[in-house]
């Protein structure tokens, strides 16, 4: 198969789409099917990607690592008509989604689409007056229900999303197919020892400190500042425990002055963003993964840290009713005295709560890779079929 795909988000942005369209196009080429990407300019791309079927357009910066495209040149469009592509497949409601879309009715080619985001909990990103974001929601509803109406099929990455879909009045042909880890790159190797000691070093965490993490973007809908005000007491209790935050986005300046009104400077450490190729080895730095996320649509980097090893402490929520078996894996919970309560259980346990028998108990083959791929590749050629 020959299948296009279009995003307003890819590489070097580090986000879950990212990951989740760099995971299916890596599966689908090594199966032997050709993918082109289509997204957005980057300021951080290092090289022209032409060569691996990557195609720019011009885009302007929307938010902190968020883009949009704002051209589409004839010499575009007659090149996605020369690929004589079987398959489009959107990842994005906005610009290069909209591209997408538009190619595949000209074309006459099965279109299938991906819905990622709950926009729901990001309109403040762009309504800055707090009165106005309820019509914001309202908007951004509207906006899902009828762009999911274009496509042939809609995936959706957990039944969190497809409910939530549904309750907009959707009522396309919704597939739930979480995205894949490859767990491998999240594995303990014992080559990691030396690695995992300097990072420890550079970042001013000694070999004996307990690390509660967490990694991911830092925004207002991640949640990021309740980790600090559930921890500040916890933190200044015992000088060995260190909260580690690896990522950027809007919200870091908050986090910065939170960690100077607390007096916490030497316990809240920023690593900053990290490239996606090295986020592996920066849960191993971790005694504990942390996410007061509600706004998840799967839960991706619960699942990197339970491939690490790393049990999880995450906040409740529809998407993590299939991730955390509690007491085994992790915990969930519901308020502050939760959070400190299972946080002492994990921390003060001589060993961790995972042991080599988890995979098994969690049934992790069910979210890997290879799992994702034949659902994707049996839904492509299902579409394929159905415009026959």
């Amino acid at each position: 198969m020959r299948i296009g795909i279009f995003t307003d988000t890819y590489f070097p942005q580090i986000n879950g789409v990212s990951t989740s369209i760099c995971t299916l196009k890596e599966s689908l080429e090594h199966a032997g099917h050709t993918v082109f990407i289509f997204t957005t300019t980057d300021s951080k791309e290092k090289k022209k990607d032409i060569t691996s079927h990557i195609y720019r357009v011009p885009s302007v910066p929307v938010a902190k690592n968020r883009r949009l495209g704002v051209y589409f040149s004839r010499t575009l469009l007659r090149l996605i008509r020369n690929l004589e592509l079987d398959l489009i497949h959107t990842h994005t409601e906005f610009s290069v989604g909209l591209l997408g879309c538009v190619c595949a009715r000209r074309l006459k080619i099965p279109h299938v689409h991906t819905y990622h985001t709950m926009y729901e909990e990001y309109t403040h990103h762009i309504i800055r007056i707090k009165r106005l974001e309820g019509y914001a929601k309202v908007a951004a509803r509207k906006l899902s229900a009828r762009f999911c109406a274009i496509p042939d099929q809609i995936i959706a990455p957990s039944e969190k999303v497809k409910e939530l879909l549904q309750s907009y009045g959707v009522d396309a042909n919704i597939n739930v197919v979480p995205t894949g880890i490859d767990s491998d790159k999240f594995h303990y190797d014992p080559e990691m020892k030396v690695k995992i000691l300097e990072l420890k070093e550079s970042l001013g965490i000694q070999p004996d400190h307990k690390v509660i993490l967490y990694i991911g973007r830092i925004a207002k809908e991640k949640n990021v500042t309740e980790l600090i005000h559930f921890l500040s007491d916890f933190l200044k209790e015992d000088s060995d425990y260190k909260l580690l935050f690896v990522g950027d986005g809007p919200d870091m300046n908050k986090l910065q002055e939170l960690r100077e009104s607390y007096q916490l400077k030497d316990q809240i450490i920023f690593a900053g963003e990290i490239p996606w190729e090295e986020i592996g080895v920066y849960y191993h730095l971790g005694d504990v993964f942390v996410s007061a996320s509600q706004s998840e649509t799967q839960g991706l980097t619960y699942y990197e840290a339970l491939a690490a090893g790393i049990p999880i402490l995450v906040k409740s929520d529809p998407c993590t009713d299939h991730i955390v078996i509690e007491g085994v894996n992790g915990y969930t919970y519901h308020n502050q005295e939760d959070f400190i309560d299972k946080l002492k259980r994990i921390l003060m346990s001589p060993h961790h709560l995972i042991d080599e028998d988890m995979e098994d108990d969690h049934d992790m083959d069910q979210y890997g890779v290879q799992t994702f791929f034949d659902q994707m590749e049996a839904l492509y050629k299902g579409a394929i079929l159905e415009e026959l």
